[in-house]
């Protein structure tokens, strides 16, 4: 018969308890409810993280951008390009370093981001949240990023 911490263990590794589990389905069922919100706007959720980094600041560095948006730039860089071919950014090399890639936002871009000005109202209704829990669990996942990045690697 299992002991009272025994079973805290063997109930501590059943699928539902996980953070991480709770956390791959959250993402990825939270993007997916945002595709048909996106669609009208052109872009594809990874798009709108770039254009939300973009619009909060413009021109910003190709490197700048991945750091803030924790992407490779091989993964970046398809983004951009695409994002650059709708015509919503210019990409182009700083005046002042050939190596540095700078990113700005478009007029077109600019404008994109006036119709965006509905998503999050939009979302929050979709998701059944409200500002104040949104707030809340933005917080929490800040934490929890936060310690992800603390935790020692080995």
């Amino acid at each position: 018969m299992a002991t009272g911490e025994q079973q805290r263990q063997e109930d501590d590794l059943l699928l539902e308890r996980q953070v991480c589990f709770a956390l791959s389905v959250a993402s990825r069922s939270v993007v997916a409810a945002y595709r048909p919100v996106l669609a009208p706007l052109g872009l594809s959720h990874p798009q709108y993280l770039v254009m939300l980094a973009l619009w909060g600041s413009s021109p910003m560095s190709l490197r700048e951008l991945g750091e803030q948006l924790r992407l490779e730039p091989a993964t970046l860089s398809p983004l951009v390009k695409r994002l650059e071919a709708a015509g919503l950014v210019q990409r182009a090399r700083h005046e002042g370093d050939e190596r540095r890639l700078d990113i700005t936002v478009t007029e077109r871009g600019r404008a994109l981001r006036e119709q965006a000005l509905a998503v999050p109202s939009t979302m929050a209704e979709r998701l059944g949240l409200d500002r104040d829990e949104l707030r809340q669990l933005h917080g929490l996942m800040g934490r929890l990023i936060g310690a992800a990045d603390q935790a020692p690697s080995a």
